[in-house]
């Protein structure tokens, strides 16, 4: 069974021009062209399709899309990690969907409003169980009282500093840096120490000896399988430069 190229722009809420764009840069290719030029998409393209969606939905680029969808070719292994996130943005969205109703609620009857009420659902627990599984609890605890206990003014500075190290990391990669070179390693060197110094982490911590080579490695990797980390560099390609650092820098440092 196959689908004309209109139907699948009007159920993906594109357009056809959209996907013979896709087609066109190789991104999507229709599984069949009929005799009168009409393009036609099967269940794989479909499924490639709903990828291609999905990342576009964290904010990836098209060539950065290419990338993700070339490096990780199991379809059903990369929807199954689509699937935890998105799962946990509907988990999120929900609590934050009921916090706003009661809120409403509240304000039209001149009710008392609760904080705990009000603010339920725009926290970071939303990565609570994910965190737990990936490194334990007593990791996601450790770092969720440090968040915690931050002010406003604290969080928002350590936002900035780490959106500033991925922008570094970014321009380097742009820059064609190579991952072993002294401007890479510098990044790594801040990447070792950003991570370090946040409790939770592996060997992380005021007074801690910072993570071990074995982690380190390990995340570096991970920003490379898992979109939602790759696209904080810039798409796969990026992300692939990050842990050729990383990894450079354990071999030589830890």
């Amino acid at each position: 069974m196959d689908w004309s190229i209109q139907e699948i722009a009007k159920l993906a809420g594109a357009t056809s021009r959209t996907l013979r764009h896709y087609d066109a840069i190789g991104l999507l290719k229709p599984s069949r062209v009929a005799s009168n030029g009409y393009r036609y998409y099967d269940g794989a393209a479909l499924t490639r399709l709903q990828r291609i969606l999905l990342l576009r939905d964290l904010g990836l680029a098209l060539p950065a899309i290419a990338e993700a969808l070339e490096s990780q070719a199991d379809n059903s292994a990369a929807l199954e990690r689509h699937l935890q996130w998105l799962r946990l943005e509907q988990d999120r969205i929900g609590r934050q969907v009921a916090s706003v109703e009661v809120t409403i609620a509240k304000l039209k009857g001149g009710e008392q409003l609760m904080a705990e009420e009000m603010l339920d659902g725009f926290d970071n627990t939303v990565f609570k169980e994910e965190v737990e599984q990936r490194w334990g609890r007593e990791a996601y605890a450790q770092s969720d009282a440090w968040w915690t206990s931050k002010s406003a003014t604290e969080k928002r500075d350590w936002q900035a500093a780490a959106q500033q190290l991925a922008n570094d990391w970014r321009d380097a990669t742009e820059a064609g840096a190579d991952p072993a070179g002294d401007a890479a390693q510098a990044l790594a060197k801040r990447q070792y120490a950003w991570l370090g110094g946040i409790p939770g982490t592996p060997g992380g911590g005021p007074g801690e000896p910072g993570p071990p080579r074995e982690y380190f490695v390990g995340l570096a990797e991970m920003y490379v399988t898992d979109v939602r980390f790759a696209a904080n560099y810039g798409g796969v390609q990026g992300a692939t430069f990050v842990r050729d650092a990383m990894v450079e820098y354990a071999r030589v440092n830890l």
